[in-house]
């Protein structure tokens, strides 16, 4: 495994379904060969595949070298890693079970590469939860089954731009069954998660932390519902005694309404669409999902396969690009902290002091 102190890090890419945009938004990120400046990209699928593709996109100057061998990557050239060798029946924008299952080979190849520490960091294109289901793989994306394969207690999905980070206490679960999962114990779990995350992953010394409400106006004070009252507010006091500056519960349609997240360095949201819908919205340039909690690096753009779209040229790489940058940023972010907190003696001093935190955010209701 490469170390940012001597050279580019090895990203691992797998192709995402097959049949989606997966490969499409790959080969028009690797193809501005710019970004070998900042890693080394390898591609987890096959050459018929990814020429595929690449013969569809005829303005497209892209060119890769394959290999078999994780040890004998060529750390100037886009790189392939073949998974399989059999003849795929492409059709683009067709969901069918072809694409599922070499979504997740691509997925588990590359899963176990960096599980091995033979690439430093794994962005994966977008699959679809229907088609991938089977007794081998059963798990409902990305997410869970790195969370599977690294034996973790919890991770936490972070959505990340440029201007806003937002994590979720409950991810993809119908609307009827959210609540049952606002329970304490996952609340300061995430919270763990993100605070851990801003430290190591993006050197904040002390982050700070919005905790948003799971009811409108934030339960009104237990008139709308007692979750608030009941669960998030001892759970951010809970959080507060393991040194987890965070704080609210705060009614999340005024608290991005006016502007509030940019007084934070993170925002825990309470349910997908809650965090989603205003992430989206609102941040600048192309959003990122990131992983957090896992042992290794994990990005992907903030989209799907958009079937409707897929073998015609039109999909926007510019999510899947940032997503490549944002996971060379982490890693190099890891081992500056990692070095920087070898020696205690090392250590920065905070440049944020509670108080002035306690001051700027007083004049937020919660």
């Amino acid at each position: 495994m490469s170390s940012a102190s001597d050279k580019r890090p090895v990203i691992g890419i797998s192709c995402g379904d097959v049949n989606g945009i997966g490969l499409e938004i790959i080969i028009k990120t690797l193809a501005d060969n710019r970004i070998l400046d900042f890693c080394t990209p390898v591609v987890f699928a096959n050459n018929k595949v990814l020429n595929f593709y690449r013969k569809s996109l005829n303005d497209i100057n892209f060119n890769f070298t394959s290999t078999r061998d994780l040890n004998r990557i060529n750390n100037k050239q886009i790189n392939l890693y073949n998974c399989w060798d059999e003849e795929v029946n492409l059709n683009p924008g067709i969901l069918n079970d072809i694409g599922g299952k070499y979504a997740v080979l691509s997925l588990i190849t590359a899963g176990k590469a960096l599980k091995d520490n033979m690439i430093d960091g794994l962005v994966t294109a977008p699959l679809h939860k229907s088609n991938t289901q089977s007794e081998q793989f059963n798990f409902t994306g990305h997410t869970p089954y790195l969370k599977n394969l690294y034996g973790a207690s919890d991770v936490a999905m972070f959505m990340l731009g440029e201007n806003m980070r937002i994590g979720l206490v409950s991810e993809h679960v119908p609307v009827k069954d959210i609540a049952k999962n606002i329970t304490r114990e996952a609340i300061v779990s995430k919270l763990q998660i993100i605070n851990n995350s801003l430290k190591r992953d993006f050197n904040i010394d002390k982050p700070r932390i919005a905790v948003l409400g799971l009811n409108p106006h934030a339960g009104d004070e237990g008139l709308i519902g007692k979750e608030d009252e009941e669960i998030i507010k001892p759970a951010i006091k809970d959080a507060k005694q393991r040194d987890i500056f965070c704080f609210g519960p705060y009614p999340a349609d005024g608290f991005f309404a006016r502007g509030h997240y940019e007084r934070f360095d993170a925002v825990l949201a309470m349910y997908h669409d809650q965090g989603l819908i205003p992430f989206k919205s609102l941040a600048i340039g192309e959003g990122v999902n990131y992983t957090a909690g896992l042992a290794g690096v994990r990005t992907s753009p903030d989209h799907g396969t958009a079937f409707d779209i897929a073998g015609q040229g039109k999909a926007d790489e510019s999510s899947f690009r940032e997503a490549i940058f944002k996971c060379v940023d982490i890693i190099n972010g890891r081992y500056e902290y990692d070095e920087q907190h070898k020696n205690p003696l090392d250590k920065k001093s905070s440049v944020i002091n509670a108080n002035m935190v306690d001051e700027k955010i007083s004049n937020i209701p919660e």
